[in-house]
């Protein structure tokens, strides 16, 4: 076997106490695409920071390319051929796709004068070399999720780079841009570059990894070849869980809908939707990202409202004109990006949950009860199992599975009747995305109408009894999922 590019060796890391890493050994070729898994809080953060030297390991070593580092510093990374490409991509939005591309090295080289000829060679030469078609004026903000992630993989390619690291690359992405992100990847690596790829979806590690790396807990639970895993053992890697695979059924399904979809359409999002549901029920909705999905899951939520067609509940028509018609109508919305839409992150766990029902909860001198809004805050942290210490914590210091939780709870605590989700378990780790798909089905066997909208195929198949597939805007097919698999769902949508 080659010498190893990387070799982290008995790498341990605590902060006031708390051990995020201890004994982490693992290594990467040249040319290897390594995957990197664990759910929200293994330590996976923590160990890209050591490897790029924004952390000091309490003991251990970092080897790179046989030379070794007890305390590596950014600089000596990004010389040594280290780059780490973040969620957020650490690009300027405010800047051209040349300034971003370009900056960097203007800033090693101390230069002192902007040269706009050498900017524009820089940048040039850095989209040619995984072929990105990209206007080198156009401002960073104005580009799509994967054109800044293209920026960002440009930008790392302009050093003389040996390791990319790639955290969660695919959150934000269509099945569509995952696949070319993989194929600039596989490039890569034909060129001779690593790539720690660090993700807890199994499928992508399946697809693009050779070899793969599970932390919990802060420690090494497993590492080998790809091939020698399968969806069993990921799972009980990740969680040290068990889990039973289980497909919901509808066991009270009510006589009439509860919610009915009559030719309904809004402009450029969807036309000519008509769908029920009953009490009881999941219901999938599911398509590419300019299918009309999203679209609807707002317009079922009064945020874009329809403008043709007909919306019943119960089978008196319902206007939704805004979000206080749809809570009026007992209806909840989880939306797919609840950092910014879902949740206030800098206030209370204690305040997210009871926001929603506050009217219910504040006396008629204006006050608010203490007493019922304690009860109620108990009530769900404890139904939901949302993992805290104290509710009166921030809820930005919550996991994002635990984030869901909160926001699940803010609705429930409506005593809604139909919850819409677009996205339910994004970003979120495989053990709390099992646990919300069993809250999920629960609530429906208790009566409760729900409406999982969402582009991950196997979670419509295992959560919902019927799936809608859209296309263009309009339902192309209304299917038993009993009675469909992935291959044909994607027929429809492709």
């Amino acid at each position: 076997m080659a010498d190893s590019l990387l070799k982290v060796v008995d790498v341990y890391k605590s902060f006031v106490g708390v051990k995020a890493l201890q004994d982490v050994t693992f290594s990467i070729q040249p040319g290897e695409i390594h995957c990197l898994a664990g759910e929200n809080g293994s330590g996976k953060s923590t160990l890209i920071k050591i490897i790029s030297g924004v952390y000091t390991p309490d003991a251990g070593s970092i080897e790179i390319n046989g030379r070794q580092y007890n305390k590596l510093t950014p600089i000596e990374a990004i010389n040594n051929g280290i780059q780490v490409i973040y969620q957020d991509f650490s690009i300027f939005p405010n800047l051209t796709v040349m300034e971003n591309l370009a900056v960097n090295s203007e800033l090693s080289e101390h230069r002192k004068l902007v040269n706009w000829k050498r900017m524009r060679t820089i940048a040039e030469d850095a989209v040619s070399k995984i072929d990105f078609d990209v206007d080198l004026d156009e401002l960073v903000g104005s580009l799509s999720v994967a054109q800044k992630q293209m920026v960002a993989i440009s930008r790392a390619l302009i050093f003389n780079t040996k390791l990319i690291i790639m955290d969660e690359p695919t959150t934000a992405l269509t099945k569509r841009e995952v696949s070319n992100l993989f194929k600039i990847i596989l490039k890569l690596k034909e060129r001779g570059i690593s790539i720690l790829f660090v993700s807890h979806k199994l499928n992508e590690m399946y697809e693009i990894s050779e070899n793969f790396t599970i932390l919990r807990n802060g420690k090494v639970v497993a590492t080998g070849s790809t091939k020698e895993l399968d969806a069993e053992k990921f799972s009980f890697h990740m969680t040290g869980r068990k889990f039973t695979k289980r497909h919901y059924r509808v066991e009270r399904l009510s006589s009439e809908p509860m919610f009915e979809a009559k030719q309904a359409g809004v402009q450029n999002g969807f036309e000519d939707v008509t769908f029920s549901l009953h009490k009881g029920e999941i219901l999938g909705v599911t398509g590419l990202l300019d299918s009309g999905r999203t679209e609807l899951a707002l317009s079922l939520f009064g945020m874009r409202p329809i403008d043709s067609g007909q919306f019943y509940m119960y089978g008196k028509p319902v206007t939704l004109s805004s979000p206080k018609a749809a809570i009026h109508n007992k209806i909840g919305f989880v939306p797919e990006d609840r950092l910014s839409e879902g949740l206030f992150l800098p206030q209370s766990i204690a305040d997210n949950v009871v926001i929603s029902e506050i009217d219910r909860l504040t006396k008629k001198a204006g006050l608010v009860d203490k007493e019922k809004r304690a009860e109620e805050i108990e009530k769900w942290v404890r139904e939901l199992a949302i993992a805290t210490p104290d509710p009166n914590n921030l809820c930005q210091t919550l996991s994002g599975g635990n984030q869901q939780r909160v926001v699940l709870a803010k609705w429930l605590a409506c005593n809604l009747e139909m919850l819409v989700l677009n996205g339910p378990t994004v970003g979120v780790d495989i053990g709390s995305k099992h646990d919300i798909h069993g809250i999920l089905q629960d609530l429906a066997k208790s009566g409760l109408g729900v409406i999982i909208i969402s582009d991950d195929l196997p979670e419509v198949l295992e959560n919902c009894s019927r799936v809608l597939v859209m296309k263009a805007g309009r339902i192309v097919a209304d299917l038993e999922t009993d009675k469909t698999d992935e291959s044909v769902i994607l027929s429809y949508m492709m």
